[in-house]
C-alpha cells in the first residue's frame, strides 16, 4: 500500500475489468517475475501506470541484449531475446531513465542487479544503450553497448491502463 496511498482496488478493478490487453501484459509481467504494481494513478484521465516493483530486475528479463539489432550483430553467444523486443512482444514499455529514478523514491531496486533503460537514437545510433541501479544509496545510470548482456541484467517495464 505505501507504493499507492489512497487508491481504491475497486477503482483499479474497473479500470482492468473487460481490458484483456492489460491483463495480458500484466500476466507476462508477473509470470516473468516483475511484480507489478501500482505506482502512479492520473485524477483527470483515470489511468494507473503499473510498474515491475521487484526487488531486482525481475528473473525472467536478464541475459538480454538491449535490442534486435544488438543480437542479431553478436557473431556468437547470441541470446534468444532482448529486451526491447520482449517489451514489445508483452505490451509494455522499458523505462525511461526519469521513471527508473521515481520507481527508487519507492523503494531500494535493483541494489544486486541493473536494467536496461529506454535509450536515446543518438546514443543507439553509436551503438550504446542505457542501464540503471542503484548502489552505495543512489541510483546511477551507465553505458554499454548494446550488444551486450549479463547474467544479472534485464529490464524494468510500464504499462498504462
Amino acid at each position: 500500500m505505501q507504493r499507492h496511498p489512497g487508491m481504491a482496488w475497486s477503482d483499479v478493478r474497473a479500470r482492468l475489468e473487460g481490458n484483456a490487453s492489460a491483463l495480458k501484459s500484466l500476466r507476462e509481467m508477473e509470470s516473468t517475475g516483475g511484480e507489478p504494481d501500482v505506482i502512479d494513478h492520473d485524477r483527470v484521465t483515470g489511468q494507473f501506470t503499473f510498474c515491475d516493483c521487484s526487488a531486482e530486475s525481475p528473473a525472467g528479463r536478464r541475459s538480454l541484449c538491449f535490442d534486435r539489432e544488438a543480437r542479431e550483430s553478436r557473431k556468437e553467444h547470441k541470446p534468444e531475446n532482448s529486451a526491447v523486443e520482449m517489451a514489445r512482444a508483452m505490451g509494455i514499455e522499458l523505462l525511461t531513465e526519469e521513471q527508473y529514478r521515481t520507481l527508487q523514491k519507492l523503494g531500494d531496486f535493483d541494489t544486486k542487479t541493473s536494467s536496461w533503460v529506454s535509450t536515446p537514437p543518438d546514443v543507439r545510433e553509436l551503438g550504446g544503450a542505457l542501464f540503471c541501479d542503484r548502489r552505495y544509496g543512489k541510483v546511477f545510470v551507465y553505458h554499454n553497448g548494446a550488444q551486450s548482456y549479463y547474467a544479472a541484467r534485464g529490464f524494468r517495464g510500464w504499462l498504462l491502463v
